[in-house]
């Protein structure tokens, strides 16, 4: 495996733009990346869950990444590749490899589920082994995947079967198995954390690079808090993760996924709907929405 720079800062999650008929609206994409880039966001992980990857074919799902990698510029841009199929996950891999991804990342599969961290890390390393030259990080998120692991050992088997093993994307609030996975081996592994609503304690366990939805359009509160921490000026740093959690309350108070999406045109770049199984939300949900974030520091366009 090349030598690849670790991930620091924040990755923001995108939303995959979609017309109103459901389709891909790529065109959208630089807009996105640009915002990401002004704001001081250093990467992007795409088709994850706020891009709504388990929802999309292969195909657009490779279509996506060639946009964010054409747009990106600068951005690193880790590849999300999960997927119930093995051939597919690999497939998906192999493709941000060929055209020039950061790294590429992987859930479990969460119809037919691992029992075990053996089987966890043999699914992960036939998928590690299509992109070989690309770090790769697990997607740790079992509120979604119904898989709860121990990633500790996850990381002790892992790593002997998969060379180009980087570390976690961890989407969990158990900042007790985060702490110790982020300091195993002298913290030879990348742990990203997952949790934009408790990104000043993951910074207390070690964390040094973070991944999340909400770094689309709120991204310089955290970068706030993130110099306040390193300064030493907690009491700065907490007013700023509040002033975030305010708003992720907002957003999860308004059904989460399709709020967020919604929010991001409120900023002003409007990335459609969501798809099914997901809904929209309607008229009277979205002024309900938007009078709960007049209250807060919301960067409204």
């Amino acid at each position: 495996m090349s030598t690849h720079p670790p991930l620091h800062g924040l990755i923001a999650a995108p939303f995959t733009p979609f017309h109103k008929d459901g389709s891909l609206n790529e065109n959208c994409i630089e807009a996105q990346a640009d915002r990401l880039l002004r704001d001081g966001v250093s990467g992007s992980f795409v088709c994850g869950t706020t891009g709504e990857g388990p929802s999309m074919s292969t195909t657009e799902r490779m279509r996506v990444t060639e946009r964010w990698i054409s747009c990106g510029q600068s951005l690193r841009i880790v590849v999300h590749v999960g997927h119930c199929s093995i051939e597919d996950s690999r497939a998906l891999a192999a493709h941000a490899q060929q055209k020039g991804a950061t790294g590429v990342g992987c859930l479990s599969p969460f119809f037919f589920k691992p029992r075990s961290v053996v089987e966890l890390s043999d699914f992960c390393a036939l998928v590690a082994a299509a992109a070989p030259d690309l770090p790769f990080y697990y997607y740790h998120i079992p509120s979604v995947t119904g898989v709860n692991l121990s990633m500790r050992e996850f990381l002790k088997v892992a790593s002997l079967k998969i060379p180009n093993l980087a570390g976690i994307k961890f989407t969990h609030d158990d900042l007790h198995e985060f702490l110790i996975c982020q300091r195993m081996e002298g913290g030879r592994f990348e742990m990203l954390f997952g949790r934009d609503e408790m990104l000043l304690p993951a910074l207390a366990c070690g964390a040094k690079g973070a991944i999340g939805s909400t770094y689309n359009y709120i991204a310089p509160i955290y970068l706030e808090l993130i110099r306040a921490f390193e300064r030493g000026d907690l009491e700065l740093a907490r007013a700023a993760q509040a002033k975030a959690s305010e708003i992720i309350a907002v957003m999860v108070s308004a059904g989460g996924m399709p709020a967020g999406k919604k929010m991001m045109a409120l900023t002003g770049i409007d990335c459609g709907g969501l798809r099914l199984p997901f809904w929209n939300l309607d008229d009277e949900a979205q002024d309900r929405l938007v009078g709960a974030l007049k209250k807060t520091v919301f960067p409204f366009s």
